[in-house]
């Protein structure tokens, strides 16, 4: 099991259609939700945003805030405030205040578009808002929950929303749901990692073995103690990795007949356990990549 080096880029081609169809579009939105994963603020920030969206008014909104490190994600999040975007933060499952955080954060766009078609004789109508954002990081659970309702399908796995569409809110609030969308070559390997094991990227594509490699290693840098808790790992020797895992697998149970190590399983672990945030609250960017 050498150590796998081999470069991560994924890019279907319905991100190129999705992105074609966001700019043919573009004009008819008055606000931009951008949405990205608390536990990647960076790595799940769509690189060429600013290209895509123009100079529409966003708001950047964090789901997947019970599951960050707070600590780390607040730098995230006091950095764009600093650049002069609206941040709301969201725990997409049990946060009672989602709507009103969305629409407060948006009402001086309302308020100005109200205003504006006022003035040239218009009648109101109702705020159009685009919700964007990379794979599987929230965005259809956000809008359900806006809804009130089950709106669109949702699932822990990259791809469910297939096309974009336009979901009323109410009378006065429409959103124009978006498919995750990346970029065609992800050039920062660690982005691309991140993305992979926080599931933005489909993992069928993907070696599992090198996805838990990842894991353990960003999570030993970041978090040791978490995986002396969870493993009884103390130390990780990458040129020597098979160790690790059979340290891993013995706790968990991993042995096949005859005392042979279930690799396949004790890679399945590694990655459920972090899915399931049983390696603890996480984040895996650091602000020193962004300043």
């Amino acid at each position: 099991m050498n150590e796998n080096k081999t470069n991560i880029n994924w890019f279907p081609g319905h991100m190129a259609k999705t992105r074609r169809e966001i700019q043919e579009k573009l004009n008819l939105v008055d606000i931009i939700y951008e949405v990205v994963d608390s536990r990647m603020p960076y790595s799940s920030k769509i690189i060429d945003i600013d290209n895509l969206i123009k100079d529409k008014p966003r708001v950047i909104i964090f789901t997947k805030y019970d599951l960050c490190d707070k600590e780390e994600t607040n730098k995230f999040i006091d950095y764009y405030k600093s650049l002069g975007y609206i941040v709301i933060s969201v725990d997409l499952l049990n946060d009672k205040d989602i709507v009103k955080k969305v629409l407060n954060a948006s009402s001086g766009v309302y308020e100005k578009l109200t205003e504006s078609r006022k003035n040239k004789g218009l009648k109101p109508r109702s705020l159009r808002a685009l919700v964007i954002g990379v794979p599987n990081v929230g965005k259809s659970t956000l809008i359900n929950r806006l809804v009130g309702k089950k709106a669109v399908n949702i699932g822990n796995k990259p791809g469910v929303t297939k096309s974009i569409s336009w979901i009323r809110i109410n009378k006065d609030f429409e959103l124009l749901d978006t498919p995750g969308i990346l970029w065609p070559k992800i050039d920062n390997q660690k982005h691309a990692h991140n993305l992979a094991v926080l599931s933005s990227i489909k993992e069928e594509i993907l070696d599992p073995e090198m996805l838990s490699r990842y894991i353990l290693n960003i999570m030993f840098e970041l978090y040791p103690d978490r995986l002396k808790e969870r493993y009884g790992i103390e130390s990780i020797d990458n040129d020597n990795i098979v160790d690790t895992y059979d340290l891993i697998g013995k706790k968990r149970g991993c042995l096949l007949k005859g005392g042979e190590m279930d690799y396949d399983k004790v890679f399945s672990i590694i990655i459920e356990d972090l899915k399931n945030n049983l390696l603890g609250n996480i984040t895996f960017d650091r602000i020193e990549e962004v300043k």
